[in-house]
């Protein structure tokens, strides 16, 4: 099937496409989902390559899943992103028993769009968000993930975390509390003030 005419195709159906043999449908599926998988997984893991790992690994299990796909039981990114954070967890658990340290973090290089005083200022915030996450229990921080940096409804998240709606309301409240807590103290570090009085 031509690329153009994938576009507007439902990833389900992408993936039911795929495992008849379609690879731009593959293609396609894969630019959807791929980034944001990498997104959430960075946030859980606060590593970029460990967190390429994981995307890779969910869209591995994806095609190997492929020909046994029931359209209409659930959304693909709902069973990517719950792969995704069951990939995360393990990776965590393994961390703690393991005992060791996550690696520093490097800064993404900057598109040449800010200046430099803008871009060592947002490198500095999204250090500090990407700091007090890690604060957060597992838990709270993958409801404060996926609904407010990767933009996923309660229900999608209660659908991935396997938990009610009302329970998913209730660990992103407590975890923008903690995060508001957590960054209270640091915005005149971070130019927040300087940029309210310029503003």
């Amino acid at each position: 099937m031509p690329r153009d005419s994938l576009a507007e195709i439902a990833d389900d159906t992408l993936l039911v496409l795929y495992a008849n043999g379609d690879r731009d449908a593959a293609r396609l599926l894969t630019h959807r989902l791929l980034p944001r998988l990498v997104s959430f997984a960075g946030r859980m893991l606060g590593d970029r390559a460990e967190a390429e790992d994981v995307a890779q690994d969910v869209m591995l299990r994806l095609w190997q899943m492929a020909p046994d796909w029931r359209q209409g039981d659930a959304k693909v990114s709902t069973w990517a992103y719950r792969v995704a954070s069951n990939l995360c967890t393990d990776r965590l658990r393994a961390r703690v028993r393991r005992r060791t340290s996550a690696l520093d973090e490097v800064a993404e290089p900057e598109d040449g769009a800010a200046s430099a005083l803008a871009g060592l200022i947002e490198a500095d915030r999204m250090a500090a968000l990407e700091a007090a996450l890690a604060q957060l229990p597992e838990r709270q921080r993958e409801a404060v993930v996926l609904r407010h940096l990767e933009g996923l409804t309660n229900p999608e998240i209660a659908e991935i975390l396997q938990i009610g709606v009302e329970a998913v309301e209730s660990l992103t409240a407590r975890g923008k509390r903690a995060l508001s807590a957590a960054l209270s103290g640091q915005r005149a570090a971070l130019g927040y003030e300087e940029a309210e009085a310029n503003g």
